[in-house]
């Protein structure tokens, strides 16, 4: 076989990087290197898999097609050599992507717990065990898992890619928060109406969001429309804006509870009904899961 894992090690770096000369850097051979595997490459391939434009390479539609698998391939080989390292609890080597929320609120309390049980040998070694972690929003970990550019990943939204693998994982519960001086906190005379709710102004996440997602689902079928006041890429944002009074959000619990403890956020009683979801627990159906990622995803189904 002419194809070596080497020459797609450096095609990976090249799409990822957009030159030989930064991707050199990635997989630790001289740019003169690079370029030949590269070369080697579209050679037993036939095909160009970069527009050449300037000085930078851009994928063009053979790249394309190829990245997923080339991604795949070396996801596997990866795997593969785990299978016979020595400490498969060790989850240094583990890449894992979260949404938002979990990511920032979650994870931490996850890892945290973990180390309280793990052997003293371990920690006196000072051995490095913790997963590379990457965050973004949910449509972006979707796409990170199903390219296998992290191992697996914990979504706050819904996930329609059938090639992954989707477990419930925690339960969550939403609140509905504004400033304690808002008219709605000021009120003292019963629940918060639809109505109320309706003519309010909205602070949402960016599309493609989890927490979005699952906040026009809970709220439209009663409210019809939301007034957005601002879209904010991150749940922190959000917080600080609604206890500034720009406006009202649905957001998890966990995201408000230090600003609500002191008082500078209001919970709103209203006439909906509880407002919960899920997070997800994904990974590729098609990924060789090591010995070290069956402990950690074990560990995770364990700690809920």
């Amino acid at each position: 076989m002419k194809l070596s894992l080497r020459q797609l090690q450096v095609f990976l770096a090249v799409a990822e990087s957009g030159s030989t000369v930064a991707a050199s850097e990635v997989v630790s051979l001289s740019q003169s290197a690079t370029s030949a595997a590269l070369n080697e490459l579209e050679h037993v391939l036939s095909h160009q898999l970069f527009d050449r434009i300037g000085k930078r390479l851009v994928l063009n539609d053979n790249g394309r097609l190829l990245l997923p698998q080339a991604r795949l391939l070396l996801d596997t080989a990866a795997s593969v050599e785990q299978l016979f390292t020595e400490g498969d609890d060790l989850w240094s080597g583990i890449r894992i992507g979260a949404s938002m929320t979990i990511g920032s609120y979650c994870l931490p309390a996850l890892l945290a717990d973990s180390q309280k049980e793990r052997s003293s040998a371990r920690q006196q070694a000072d051995l490095p065990d913790y997963p590379q972690l990457y965050i973004a929003n949910t449509a972006e970990i979707v796409n990170a898992v199903a390219g296998y550019a992290v191992d697996c990943g914990f979504i706050e939204g819904a996930c329609h890619d059938t090639e992954l693998s989707v477990e419930p994982w925690l339960e969550d519960e939403m609140v509905i928060v504004c400033s304690s001086d808002h008219p709605l906190a000021t009120r003292n005379h019963g629940r918060v109406t639809h109505h109320d709710l309706q003519s309010a102004r909205w602070l949402l996440r960016e599309s493609g969001s989890g927490t979005r997602e699952h906040v026009e689902q809970m709220l439209l079928p009663y409210l019809s429309f939301l007034k957005v006041a601002g879209e904010f890429g991150n749940p922190e944002t959000i917080k600080h804006a609604a206890a500034a009074g720009l406006g009202l959000a649905c957001i998890s619990r966990i995201v408000v509870e230090d600003l609500l403890a002191l008082g500078r956020l209001c919970e709103l009683q209203t006439e909906l009904p509880a407002l919960r979801r899920h997070f997800y627990l994904v990974y590729h159906r098609h990924k060789l899961l090591s010995p070290r990622l069956q402990h950690f995803l074990g560990y995770c189904r364990e700690w809920v």
